[in-house]
């Protein structure tokens, strides 16, 4: 019997876990293959690729992000493979099974929970005798005189972790390790009881064999592995576990990225202090929930969180320089209007993450927030992903408008494409963080600009005309803090730090006499000390400087601010930066390199500027 088992991911990097699971377990007695797509393949190219290997059975495992698209693809199989057995499973309908069962007529199997033994298990009947009945965690058809009867079978214990065999062996995948994520769980269950989260469902923490889950990331790494993504909900629940764990990784990675989600108001302060002295740099990235900062919110949503101890964490996090910090928000949760989201986006946007994630509420099947979404007044999408378009503190027009927040907030602060400018926005300028994305996120829509595309220049020209616009417009004390040369020359050293290659256009005119530009070039060449030792070792001659090198002059300390993040403008900076220079400094790999010469007022007319 052929089983073909498939999924179809976000994205093509992705790789899922759950169908390798599913065929280490079954692979050795069953005739089975791993077909995974994305939901942006072609319906008719994934059906004609499930087609051509011939299967008897085929399973597929659905999430919210790719029900609707596999739902297409199986009306379409059902129509020219009327023999084959069809199997779901997955999170997104292990709930409400019976509504799926009637909604996709072609389905013939539901696997509800963990599906490892309950598959194998439907296998063997399928292949045997069909006594489906004695199948726990299965829902299917029993053909009556005249009608099909859909039955759902109770459900099956939980599995003993440590009898499952590893997911990470298949030859087929080694190839592939080093372009694509590996999902890895160490842990199932979570023992908190989020009502806005399937996890909270599961009630307590199992654990795979230590050893064994040791030797899969070995095993990973040796294989070229380079991104291993943990999936367990919370990795830190354990403290000895979770330190035992990253002292593995930091004497193992070679080079390898591992990510987490982690708890942080219980990272134990031991814990921290290690990962501050051992952990490399860039190895490790911390993904951190933390929803909400109003405290009625996080009571009606039964999420225990301790603000002072997350804090401290982040922090600590944060001032060792070795770990990126994704943090994740909620909008629309219970008992949070459009205000104290605003308090909870500003909460967390002073913590500085890496990436600050804004999410808004998916009421997903079999949660307790579904459940009780009369209580609180929800109106959500009937369909996959069941995102919420609002409730009694937060309207539709609400929702919309933080729509705008997460907009810009993605193009340009999680991007990282211009971080000193703005920096200096939300902290010099605009009431708050929050109100800066706000407002540039309404400009942005005013303009129509989220129907078309944007290349970096329009990403630095749409800014500059939101401030020139609010700097014109808006009278009112944060309009006069905007200092339009300030935020300019910010931009334009953000600008060039955004390429590799010296840059064959700007985005602003260039005003710099060609007498004075040519002035600045020679004293470049002439009294490279007076910028920097290090500028001086790489005795650049005049052709080389034109050849690397962008100049600009910017009417204020920049070297000071980068410092300390006070502006002077008592003196100038000429910028230099150097691009593509290859060997020793001048490195293969072309980096942007940017170098300050400080200039007094008194010497500017001297230069002609």
């Amino acid at each position: 019997m052929k089983v073909v088992l498939s999924t179809l991911n976000a994205k093509f990097i992705h790789t899922s876990l759950a169908l390798r699971c599913l065929k280490a377990y079954s692979g050795e007695q069953f005739d089975m293959e791993i077909a995974e797509y994305t939901i942006k393949d072609p319906a008719m190219n994934i059906v004609s690729d499930i087609f051509s290997r011939k299967p008897d059975v085929v399973g597929f495992s659905c999430y919210i992000w790719n029900i609707n698209e596999t739902i297409t693809v199986i009306n379409m199989l059902r129509k020219i493979m009327p023999e084959i057995k069809i199997v779901l499973g997955g999170p997104e309908v292990s709930y409400d099974t019976e509504y799926w069962m009637e909604r996709i007529p072609e389905v013939d199997f539901i696997v509800v929970g963990e599906g490892e033994e309950t598959f194998h298990h439907l296998l063997t009947e399928i292949e045997g005798a069909g006594k489906y009945h004695m199948v726990f965690g299965v829902a299917y058809r029993k053909q009556r005189e005249d009608h099909a009867e859909i039955l759902l079978n109770p459900g099956r214990p939980k599995l003993d972790l440590a009898t499952l065999p590893s997911p990470h062996r298949f030859q087929e995948d080694l190839p592939h390790l080093g372009s694509r994520v590996v999902y890895f769980e160490t842990s199932r269950g979570c023992p908190f009881s989020c009502q806005f989260c399937l996890s909270s469902i599961e009630v307590g923490v199992r654990y795979f064999d230590m050893e064994r889950t040791k030797a899969d990331i070995t095993y990973l790494i040796d294989s070229g592995a380079k991104l291993i993504k943990f999936v367990d909900r919370t990795f830190n629940i354990k403290r000895d576990y979770a330190l035992e764990m990253f002292k593995f990784l930091i004497e193992n990675h070679r080079g390898c990225v591992f990510q987490f989600e982690i708890t942080a108001d219980i990272m134990r302060p031991e814990v921290l202090d290690y990962l501050a002295e051992h952990a490399p740099p860039g190895v490790f990235r911390f993904e951190i929930g933390v929803q909400s900062t109003n405290d009625p919110t996080n009571e009606a949503v039964q999420r225990r969180q301790n603000w002072k101890k997350l804090v401290r964490t982040v922090t600590k996090v944060k001032e060792s320089g070795k770990i990126d910090q994704h943090l994740d928000l909620i909008a629309g949760l219970p008992l949070e209007n459009y205000d104290t989201f605003r308090g909870t986006f500003n909460d967390v946007f002073e913590l500085g993450p890496e990436e600050l994630q804004l999410g808004f509420l998916k009421m997903l099947r079999g949660t307790g927030l579904r459940r009780d979404a009369d209580k609180w007044g929800y109106l959500y999408m009937d369909h996959a992903p069941y995102e919420m378009l609002g409730n009694d503190l937060m309207p539709f027009g609400d929702i919309v408008r933080i729509k705008r927040v997460e907009d810009v907030l993605e193009k340009y602060w999680n991007a990282h494409r211009m971080d000193r400018t703005l920096g200096y926005l939300v902290k010099e300028v605009f009431p708050s963080p929050f109100d800066f994305f706000q407002l540039f996120g309404d400009f942005w829509e005013e303009r129509g600009w989220q129907k078309i595309g944007h290349q970096l220049e329009d990403l630095f020209s749409r800014l500059w005309a939101f401030l020139s616009d609010y700097k014109a417009g808006a009278a009112s004390e944060e309009a006069d803090k905007l200092d339009l040369e300030i935020v300019l020359g910010l931009m334009k050293y953000d600008y060039f730090l955004n390429h590799n290659y010296k840059p064959r256009k700007t985005w602003w005119e260039f005003t710099m006499d060609k007498a004075v530009w040519g002035g600045w070039m020679r004293h470049l060449v002439e009294h490279p000390e007076e910028v920097s030792e290090g500028f001086a070792a790489l005795r650049l001659n005049e052709k080389e400087l034109h050849k690397h090198t962008v100049i600009e002059m910017l009417p204020f300390d920049l070297e000071h601010y980068l410092a300390t993040g006070e502006i002077d403008k008592h003196s100038h900076t000429l910028l230099a930066v150097l691009y593509a220079l290859g060997g020793g400094e001048r490195q293969a790999k072309p980096t942007p390199k940017p170098y300050m010469l400080k200039i007094s007022e008194a010497a500017l007319p001297a230069s002609g500027l």
